[in-house]
């Protein structure tokens, strides 16, 4: 009896000094993929950066093509005597101004 316990002891120590280096392993290489995950949280990648000034962009674009197609009906009915929408015209003509403005400024 003496024997198969040695054994079982022998046995299960071989099976979980593996575990055991495992987790000494894990505890030692903890702080490291800590720092790792919060630097990846803290910075933005190129990738990241570019999607996002893509998205501003196309962003911008609409709603300029949403300005000038405003500006055009405006400006008919403008044209057709209709003072409101020379007011709107012109009011208009600001914010597409300043939409240009703000693309300027971020380099765009």
């Amino acid at each position: 009896m003496p024997i198969t316990r040695i054994l079982m002891i022998a046995t299960l120590a071989g099976l979980t000094g593996g575990c055991v280096a495992k987790a000494a392993f894990d505890v030692a290489t903890a702080p490291v993929r800590v720092v790792g995950k919060t630097a990846d949280l803290l910075t933005t990648s190129q990738e990241e950066r570019d999607r996002a000034r893509g998205r501003a962009l196309r962003e911008s674009e609409e709603r300029m093509a949403d300005l000038e197609r405003r500006y055009r009906n405006q400006s008919e009915k403008c044209f057709a005597g209709d003072e409101d929408a020379c007011e709107d015209r012109r009011e208009t003509r600001e914010a597409m101004d300043q939409e240009r403005r703000e693309l300027a400024g971020r380099g765009y």
